[in-house]
């Protein structure tokens, strides 16, 4: 089930997404939007089971809402250098970790789908992508077994973990870098129906490849992530965790257009633009 968050006109609401995107970029009005409604919700969809979610009746074109980031998160909670050490992101040292590498990117990073990346030039020489695949918490939970970690996960989502990297670079820590407001675009939706175990995610720029691998290729998997993370601290309802990017990361600049997509979730698409 594919579960979005939308505005129409003053309002916003999560619903289903139903029907299949035609290619391209689903909410911005395009070709892609043609046949896709979105079915109103009641409320969130947290803290229920999403085969239990209560319909309002009330149903839209997708071309007629605006689709928004699928979550406000109290946290962003990303791990780095996930993959093996050939197929690494560009932090890479040449050694695999021993343990996974944690850190957050402030809630006020998120951005949704067809939103603008904002491109800091006052503070910043190079903005980097990085295609991810995010989990979505659908419960507060601490310390949870890997083997139960299925029953805190709500579902999943596309990821871009904009990062300044010379910025990375100088400060040593990675807190500015990763946290530029629009720095963590999410989307289109959610979907809760698809296994992570092996899935394929590519980043494109402009519609070049520049990114590929599969999730199978991850050091630490998606369970293992779960409990590792709820050892050091409680998830709550809508967190995110973001599970590392492969080899390929590299520079934007304005006027890019950036697309994460992973087999069975969806397309991620945002521009870069120049920011303040």
């Amino acid at each position: 089930m594919r579960i979005a968050r939308f505005a129409k006109g003053d309002g916003v609401a999560y619903g289903v997404v139903e029907g299949e995107p035609q290619g391209g970029q689903p909410g911005t009005g395009g070709a892609a939007d043609l046949g896709l409604t979105i079915a109103e919700l009641y409320g969130h969809p947290f803290g229920i089971d999403p085969g239990g979610v209560r319909l309002t009746g009330n149903s839209y074109p997708l071309a007629e809402v605006r689709l928004l980031a699928p979550v406000l998160p109290s946290k962003v909670v990303a791990v780095d250098r996930n993959y093996p050490p050939e197929q690494d992101g560009p932090e890479l040292d040449g050694e695999a970790p021993r343990e996974p590498v944690l850190f957050l990117k402030p809630s006020t990073s998120v951005t949704g789908p067809g939103d603008a990346i904002k491109y800091p030039v006052k503070l910043t020489e190079r903005v980097d992508f990085e295609g991810e695949l995010a989990v979505i918490i659908g419960r507060l939970c601490r310390q949870v077994p890997r083997e139960r970690a299925d029953e805190v996960i709500f579902g999943y989502t596309c990821a871009n973990d904009v990062t300044a990297r010379d910025l990375q670079a100088r400060d040593r820590q990675w807190t500015r870098a990763k946290g530029f407001d629009t720095f963590c675009p999410l989307g289109p939706w959610m979907e809760t129906g698809t296994n992570p175990a092996d899935l394929d995610l590519t980043t494109t720029v402009n519609g070049a490849v520049r990114q590929q691998a599969r999730t199978s290729e991850l050091l630490w998997n998606v369970p293992d992530l779960v409990a590792y993370v709820s050892q050091v601290m409680t998830l709550l309802p809508g967190d995110v965790l973001l599970t590392g990017t492969p080899a390929g990361g590299g520079p934007l600049t304005a006027g890019d257009q950036v697309s994460v997509t992973i087999e069975s979730i969806g397309t991620l698409t945002n521009r870069v633009v120049i920011g303040d």
